[in-house]
């Protein structure tokens, strides 16, 4: 027999059809997987980030805010994180702070709010990581609440949670 039909013929003798095993493994992974979440609740006062699917917790993190966390957001500029219901509207994987998803504010009453006071209300606010130009020792550096007004996490935090969630996720930020 040649090299090739001999290699041909250890190619086909490594693969096998399926069996109880291999439906048990997929029963098994799917026991284990984390399913995406349906909601994002954010308590500003704790420094927490949530993911809920349905009545269950699947992940709780540690967040950092704007550099004047207490208070409704007002203006663009003011350091404040904005409070109210919103949801996921699109994602950054080429952002200045590792990845970002887009929170859907300011909705009408926001923009409502500062045109009364004759300011814009600002838009750019997201979940995202660290800053991608600082390095791993200049993170350490990091002021508790150093955003603009956004909801921070450490990389991998924010890894995980580009992949739980998807855009169009409910996200409810409470003081």
């Amino acid at each position: 027999m040649s090299a090739c039909g001999i290699a041909v013929l250890l190619l086909l003798s490594c693969g096998h059809s399926a069996s109880a095993d291999d439906s048990q493994r997929s029963a098994n992974w799917e026991k284990y997987a984390t399913p995406k979440a349906d909601k994002i609740l954010v308590y500003k006062s704790l420094r927490r980030l949530e993911l809920w699917r349905g009545d269950k917790l699947l992940r709780t993190y540690h967040v950092s805010l704007g550099s004047q966390p207490v208070g409704q957001k007002i203006v663009a500029g003011d350091g404040r994180t904005p409070e109210g219901s919103y949801m996921i509207d699109w994602r950054n994987m080429s952002s200045e702070y590792h990845l970002a998803l887009h929170i859907s504010y300011p909705d009408r009453s926001a923009k409502n709010r500062a045109a009364a006071l004759g300011a814009p209300s600002g838009s750019a606010i997201m979940i995202h990581g660290e800053p991608n130009f600082l390095t791993a020792e200049g993170r350490k550096w990091l002021k508790p609440d150093w955003t603009a007004g956004c909801i921070a996490l450490k990389n991998p935090e924010i890894d995980e949670i580009w992949r739980l969630v998807d855009d169009g996720t409910a996200i409810d930020i409470y003081p």
